[in-house]
């Protein structure tokens, strides 16, 4: 996917083809893992829509509950997405952080060989 550090820096514009795709699927894991955590807060907790939505967002950005919970499949639940949360949080930020690492990087090896 990544020129090896032999090969010459990539053009600016394979650069922003890497950083768009790499954004969409960023987004794509994002967008997925707030659709289970709605669906989770809606049918477990019994909350409308929005708050779902809300809570979601919360928990998924690191922030938090917004309601409290009130069934004991929503507690489980909400540990369960938390701690997915957090994982899902650090893995998008790694695959938006990579094109951008990998090209200093490269760029770096590249200076340290001349």
């Amino acid at each position: 996917m990544y020129e090896h550090h032999k090969q010459p820096l990539a053009k600016s514009s394979i650069f922003v083809k890497r950083l768009a795709l790499n954004g969409v699927i960023g987004l794509a894991l994002l967008i997925f893992s707030l659709g289970i955590g709605v669906a989770g807060y809606h049918f477990l907790e019994n909350l409308s829509w929005l708050d779902s939505l809300l809570n979601a967002s919360m928990i998924l950005g690191g922030m938090g509950p917004v309601n409290s919970l009130q069934t004991d499949a929503g507690k489980i639940f909400a540990s369960f997405y938390a701690l997915y949360s957090g994982v899902v949080l650090l893995a998008a930020v790694g695959i938006l952080a990579a094109p951008i690492f990998h090209r200093f990087m490269h760029h770096f090896h590249l200076a340290e060989d001349k």
